[in-house]
């Protein structure tokens, strides 16, 4: 199965307050909120949604084709991709932008407050699906991640018009896109990614109820945080998929782009929808525990035994049959 995972690449600059955002807000002042949060560490890591998850997909044995756009710094960072099997031929490089950059502020309770500077994402919308797909023999699918918005569109329209099978994963771009566009994004998804609160947007921003969702998309998969995955379809009862135990919290960044590499990694496997789930949250918890979406390592042996401590030896059985872990 060949899939093309469109979307950001960005560098990350992540920070820590040693506090609550919540604490320092004035409720009758939140419409001229004015604050400055003095932060004890910074630390500067890969970044971008179509990045991470590449990276994750490549982690586990798959060579995903990376789409989106870099500036001429890209160079180290194409490298460490492509050690780790992303195929990084079809990344636009522009010759005027720098890369996109990823601010994030995170407090002790792990909320968190960031931005974003497009860069050279905003020539995304440059980028052709078919000249990729003719490039690898086919495209079996695509994911449409967050992005510049016009290349999410053209994407999602391209996709269409070609009969390409493509996930909707329209992510931290909700708050920006009016509803007329998330519901071109979303209509016809074979899958739908998003978290609860993104659910939400998305029901209030199309004005479709949960059930029309449901009648437009093929599988939703939404993601709980500490409570795992959810997974629906219509006319079927709701999967509900726990996580997988933690080995402790470093830092939420990431952890949702781990989650889609693991679940899109055993989707191309050919595994069931609750496999795909099983790997995905995984993968994600495997994020939490280190500060970076990229500072992680898949090893074969350790995979596989949490996997099987986390779901049954019969669920690590399958994994371990299709999976080729970047570490031993």
């Amino acid at each position: 199965m060949r899939i093309a995972i469109t979307g950001s690449i960005a560098t990350d600059h992540l920070m820590t307050f040693p506090g609550r955002f919540g604490d320092q807000l004035i409720a009758e002042q939140l419409d001229r909120v004015s604050l400055s949060f003095l932060v004890d560490e910074l630390q500067i890591r890969r970044g971008g949604c179509a990045a991470n998850i590449s990276f994750g997909m490549g982690c586990l044995g798959l060579s995903p084709v990376l789409v989106g756009a870099v500036g001429t710094d890209f160079a180290d960072y194409r490298s460490w991709l492509e050690r780790h099997g992303v195929d990084c031929d079809s990344v636009h490089i522009s010759e005027v932008h720098h890369t996109a950059r990823f601010l994030c502020t995170t407090d002790e309770d792990h909320n968190q407050i960031a931005s974003f500077y497009t860069g050279a994402m905003a020539e995304a919308r440059e980028i052709e699906l078919h000249p990729i797909a003719e490039r690898v023999g086919a495209l079996d699918l695509v994911l449409v991640g967050p992005n510049d918005p016009a290349a999410m569109l053209r994407h999602t329209d391209e996709a269409r018009t070609r009969g390409i099978p493509f996930a909707a994963d329209p992510s931290q771009q909700l708050a920006r896109m009016p509803g007329e566009e998330i519901r071109r994004l979303v209509d016809g998804a074979a899958y739908l990614f998003s978290n609860d609160y993104e659910l939400g947007l998305i029901i209030q921003k199309t004005g479709w109820s949960d059930e029309e969702i449901l009648d437009r998309v093929g599988v939703r998969v939404t993601t709980l945080g500490p409570k795992g995955v959810r997974i629906d379809r219509k006319g079927e009862p709701s999967l509900h998929i726990s996580p997988a135990p933690e080995r402790g919290k470093a830092d939420p960044t990431g952890v949702g782009d781990a989650f889609r590499a693991g679940f899109l990694s055993a989707l191309a496997w050919g595994l069931s929808l609750e496999r795909c789930g099983q790997v995905g949250n995984l993968t994600a918890t495997h994020v939490l525990e280190q500060v970076g979406g990229q500072e992680y390592e898949l090893g074969q042996k350790v995979f596989i035994e949490r996997l099987a401590a986390a779901y049954g030896q019969a669920a690590a059985d399958e994994v371990a049959a299709h999976a080729r872990c970047h570490y031993v």
